[in-house]
């Protein structure tokens, strides 16, 4: 699918192009999931490794933005091209993965478990409940970071966008790999706040960032992705995996997690992101993306208002996992 997206770039085809990428999403996106069950089943009661596992997808994250920028193809549609390449080098690597057995069968028959229903009931916990909402919720500004954060640092005035950007990434990694740490010490309630409040502060920076004496706004905003990634979405996956690895669930908690974030929670954030860009003038300013950085600035800090009261941390997520 990707190899025909580059000759789709044209005003005729764009429907064609559109759907050929949502349907590439459509059989992506279940493989983040699909990849933390691995990894989390893999690691059994230290499931503190994980986000030494996963601080690899942020290498090759920050590695494809180098590899692209550094060869020019930032607007090229052949980036397309470079990422099937990639699919089918992870598709073949993933034979090489551990043989992770499935979630034990169930009596309810397999169509339930393809529907995640035994992990739609793990809803029936209050904590874990709030925390599929919150998550669902923040998700709805990550959606815009990841879609108007380039735009918006080349209208500062910075040349360098991708380098800059990859600022972000490089926190992440860092602060990756002192999450197990952070997650024995302080345990889920703290850390998954932390997150949501930097999410707030982040979009606060923005709004308050311009390329002159403001500047450091900017690239502060950006090197708090570490933070605002890290401390709910790692963190979460763990959380996720304490709460559902008892039932014999995990898989499907994992994917359902997946559905809510990065299905709702970012089609809901690029729709709300797009009626606030289209407020934009044809040629924005900074301080017209100064007025849209507030909605998602005050939506995150509500949204961690809400959690802080809402979220009772379950003492199975105190001891050390």
């Amino acid at each position: 699918l990707l190899f025909l997206l580059p000759s789709l770039i044209t005003p005729q085809a764009g429907a064609t192009f559109v759907w050929l990428l949502l349907c590439y999403m459509i059989l992506y996106m279940p493989t983040v999931g699909l990849a933390n069950t691995i990894a989390l089943k893999s690691f059994g009661d230290r499931a503190d490794r994980f986000p030494f596992a996963r601080a690899f997808g942020t290498v090759g994250w920050i590695t494809a933005g180098l590899i692209v920028g550094w060869a020019g193809l930032s607007a090229s549609p052949q980036i397309f091209t470079i990422a099937a390449v990639a699919s089918i080098a992870l598709g073949l690597y993933s034979f090489t993965l551990p043989n992770v057995a499935p979630d034990a069968p169930r009596d309810e028959g397999v169509l339930r478990q393809v529907l995640c229903v035994e992990a739609f009931s793990l809803l029936k916990q209050r904590s874990f409940l709030v925390f599929i909402v919150c998550a669902t919720l923040i998700s709805v500004p990550l959606a815009m970071y990841y879609a108007y954060a380039s735009p918006y640092v080349g209208a500062a005035g910075i040349e360098n966008v991708g380098g800059t950007l990859a600022i972000g990434q490089m926190s992440e990694l860092a602060f990756m790999f002192s999450m197990p740490w952070l997650y024995r010490r302080f345990g889920v309630k703290p850390l998954l706040l932390v997150g949501m409040a930097a999410w707030a502060v982040r979009y606060a920076l923005f709004a308050i960032g311009d390329g002159g004496s403001g500047l450091w706004a900017v690239y502060l905003g950006v090197a708090l992705h570490g933070v605002c990634y890290d401390f709910f979405f790692v963190a979460g996956a763990i959380y996720t995996g304490t709460i559902a690895t008892p039932k014999g669930v995990n898989a499907q908690a994992q994917g359902m997690l997946t559905l809510f974030t990065y299905g709702v929670g970012m089609l809901l954030g690029s729709q709300i992101g797009a009626l606030l860009y289209a407020q934009l003038p044809a040629v924005a300013d900074i301080a017209d993306w100064h007025r849209m950085w507030w909605y998602p600035a005050i939506a995150a800090a509500c949204i961690a208002v809400l959690f802080q009261l809402a979220f009772k941390d379950d003492s199975r997520t105190r001891t050390e996992v």
